[in-house]
């Protein structure tokens, strides 16, 4: 793959990646697991009640707080650790945080396996969040570090390419335990310590940043590792670009306090907007309750499971798109198209399960297969754009003297947004049914608004390079850009 180049000899962009592979692994195992009849019965029963009562509303059945917290506590201890995460960034390096990560989620699986009450299933998920937020803050900072300016975008997607293939491995999953009793949640929830394994071992043969290398004083050594991964000889103009924005940002005693400045806000606001719409898309609630969805929907418990793997499958393929694009057409016109198409998607949803879907009743065979489709057109439109690029750009913005802070405020705002997805969607659809989706529409309509007027374009521009080729030039942010030392 050429969006590769400079990585692919030494797999350095695939065995980081498979953070994005745990993080996407957690996505999608909580929502076939809060299906099965066993796990339901051991931690949930009166949610089993419910569900087996032939005239429970069916936009009602699900809806109980500590099923929602079983999901939503794993991004909850993302969010606190994720500021953690970047102190451990900055002084010991991307690599060392991807290991403690790997290691957060080994001990999480374990939990969460073995999990004999609801505390001890609490438990695990919150060392598998604390893994999310050690993971998702290093992965994306690495890749955009150590990829080439004409092909950040594609290999920063690696970790999105890999999240999609977590959602799928876990969908899969899912439909095979599903038929194991009464064990199969176990089974389900323990092979999360497949990819914590894999991620274990990618964070042991991976090789330092280059910029994390030269920000804690190791030039010789950040010099070797970029001419490593580049696989060229000659590489001052990059390495002194990189020793450049290390020598501004020693001067930068509080990266915190400066993301607090007037100069730092374009950069801020839009890594954590970013991460704002990217939540309230909806996709999460999708992708969590995707088979609670569609047992909504009048799916049996396997169709659900099966339309579950259908839409994993266009999820990935759709991220596929996404790295063959990026870098080619640009960011900007992957979100507006998206925008258009997820925001139809997730009207035609609502219409029709407001005129056909009421509290006792199912949907026909035929409009279900349609909600399934629509489903997958909006998942496609994601995949190929607010997913990765979510994690992309506020990862390509921000200078080195506030980058691991700067994106800690993402991947917080993001955990942030997740839980609170999480923790409420059942309520919501219960409370709110089809309009929940109208809900969604409208905020995909307002993201749409902030991209068209607000996200300028970053592709091609060396990330050390933004403030004088973006910020200073773009209508809406060049009057932050003043010198306030």
């Amino acid at each position: 793959m050429g969006a590769a180049y400079g990585t692919a000899k030494s797999g350095v962009g695939v065995a980081s990646a498979f953070g994005g592979l745990m993080f996407g692994y957690d996505i999608g195992i909580s929502g076939g697991v809060t299906t099965m009849d066993d796990f339901l019965i051991k931690f949930f029963p009166k949610v089993h009640e419910r569900k087996m009562h032939a005239k429970e509303d069916n936009y009602c059945k699900y809806d109980d707080q500590f099923l929602q917290l079983f999901t939503s506590s794993l991004y909850l201890a993302a969010l606190l650790s994720s500021f953690a995460a970047s102190k451990v960034c900055t002084k010991f390096g991307r690599k060392p945080t991807i290991l403690a990560a790997s290691l957060f989620f080994l001990a999480g699986a374990a939990f969460s396996a073995g999990s004999q009450n609801l505390s001890m299933l609490i438990i695990g998920r919150v060392l598998l969040g604390i893994g999310v937020g050690f993971g998702n803050e290093a992965v994306p900072l690495f890749l955009s570090e150590i990829a080439p300016v004409k092909h950040r975008g594609a290999v920063n997607i690696l970790f999105q390419l890999f999240v999609t293939i977590g959602i799928l491995f876990a969908n899969l999953v899912n439909y095979g335990t599903s038929k194991m009793h009464p064990y199969g949640w176990r089974v389900s929830l323990g092979l999360a310590g497949v990819p914590a394994a894999m991620l274990f071992i990618g964070s042991l043969i991976i090789t330092e940043t280059p910029a994390s290398l030269v920000e804690r004083g190791k030039e010789s050594s950040g010099h070797t590792t970029l001419q490593k991964i580049r696989g060229v000889e000659d590489v001052e103009a990059e390495f002194q670009q990189i020793v450049n924005a290390n020598e501004i940002a020693r001067g930068v005693k509080h990266p915190f306090k400066e993301l607090m400045k007037r100069n730092s806000m374009p950069p801020l606001i839009i890594a954590v907007m970013m991460q704002v719409f990217q939540q309230f898309t909806g996709i999460n609630a999708i992708m969590f309750y995707a088979p609670v969805l569609f047992q909504t929907g009048g799916f049996k418990n396997d169709a659900s499971l099966l339309s579950s793997v259908i839409t994993g499958i266009v999820n990935v393929f759709g991220t596929l798109v996404s790295i063959g694009t990026v870098d080619k057409f640009g960011r900007r016109e992957l979100l507006l198209q998206a925008c258009v198409q997820m925001f139809g998607s997730q009207i035609a949803i609502g219409a029709i399960l407001l005129h056909y879907l009421h509290a006792t009743d199912s949907l026909t065979k035929n409009l279900a297969i349609m909600v399934v489709v629509l489903v997958c057109l909006y998942v496609m439109a994601f995949a190929w754009s607010w997913g990765p690029l979510g994690w992309l750009i506020p990862s390509e913005t921000f200078p080195l003297e506030t980058r691991t802070a700067g994106f800690a405020f993402a991947v917080s705002s993001n955990m942030l947004c997740t839980f609170i997805i999480g923790q409420a969607f059942l309520s919501m659809l219960c409370h709110m049914r089809a309009f929940i989706f109208f809900f969604f529409a409208a905020w995909i309509f307002a993201m749409g608004a902030f991209v068209l007027f607000l996200l300028p374009e970053t592709k091609n521009v060396p990330i050390d390079a933004m403030v004088y080729t973006v910020w200073n030039k773009h209508p809406a942010w060049k009057r932050f850009m003043v010198d306030e030392n």
